[in-house]
């Protein structure tokens, strides 16, 4: 279960970026299939040529963050209906991706990575290696939500929640939609590089459902930790980014074929739907809020 945990911690920044699009901006964004690989695969070609770690990950962030301002340009001065935006980016980004890497696999063998230092100590693998990427989300999500507290992250919070109204209070609805997917798809590009340099590769089809995932974790978080603030809703999509790939080690352990994944993934992004719709779990909710309430009274 350490390899679920910490593969559980390098995707919860994916469920973060996936939480501010999906709950906070109330678009559905595809584009995290592609910008994901992207963050891989300039991630991998940086450090394969030289350049210093930090440079590699800033570089794939903007990556990511200029897919996500593509998506939002195509909605917002295309008037194209966000899931079209979405998947139009992705399908391009898959040929971006290919050009960037200049095959369909990019080894990071002998080659130094941020988990090298933990490679060499022998941490990968223990709960020493969790604890580090422990504290690095710790730092991503406090950082998301130190961000929408400011002004223009409550805009951003605004128009998901109800664009007419924040409109009408003078929010540029247009800029706050192509942010929010920037910040949203950078964030799945740091994970997408984080995961390269873990795995030791970049590969062309290692985003491929990934929003899945992504989906799974929000929603896993919501309906078992609940999303009544901010920092209790990024937590829930951390915490539910590492259940959800407990279940997928289970579910290997088990002696699950490895190639029904993706339906399993289905299968339990079903489940984390249903489940809080049944009466049991409506009165555990409305159970947890009367307490909450009580406690802010």
């Amino acid at each position: 279960m350490v390899i679920a945990a910490e593969l559980g911690l390098i995707y919860a920044i994916l469920a973060i970026g996936v939480y501010l699009t999906y709950r906070v901006l109330d678009f559905p964004d595809l584009t995290v299939d592609g910008s994901f690989t992207t963050g891989a695969a300039l991630s991998a070609v940086l450090i394969v040529s030289g350049t210093p770690i930090w440079v590699a990950l800033i570089v794939s962030i903007v990556g990511g963050m200029a897919a996500g301002v593509v998506t939002g340009l195509l909605h917002v001065w295309g008037n194209i209906n966000p899931l079209l935006a979405g998947i139009l980016t992705q399908i391009a980004l898959y040929s971006i991706n290919l050009r960037i890497m200049g095959k369909a696999n990019v080894p990071l063998l002998r080659q130094s990575t941020l988990m090298t230092p933990l490679r060499e100590a022998g941490l990968l693998g223990t709960w020493g290696a969790v604890a580090i990427f422990a504290v690095v989300v710790a730092i991503v999500g406090a950082a998301v939500y130190g961000f929408l507290g400011t002004g223009f992250g409550v805009a951003i919070r605004a128009t998901g929640d109800n664009e007419l109204m924040a409109r009408s209070q003078g929010v540029n609805t247009g800029v706050t939609k192509v942010a929010g997917l920037a910040i949203s798809n950078g964030l799945v590009a740091l994970c997408g590089a984080f995961m390269a340099q873990y795995q030791g590769y970049a590969d062309i089809s290692m985003g491929i459902g990934l929003i899945v995932a992504g989906l799974a974790s929000v929603i896993i978080g919501q309906a078992i930790f609940g999303m009544t603030a901010v920092w209790q809703a990024v937590l829930a999509a951390v915490l539910g980014s590492v259940i959800y790939r407990a279940v997928i080690q289970l579910a290997l352990n088990a002696g699950l074929n490895p190639n029904d994944m993706k339906m399993i993934s289905a299968v339990i992004v079903v489940i984390a739907l249903v489940l809080p719709q049944w009466s049991v779990f409506k009165k555990i909710r409305h159970r947890r809020r009367r307490v909450m309430a009580a406690e802010a009274v």
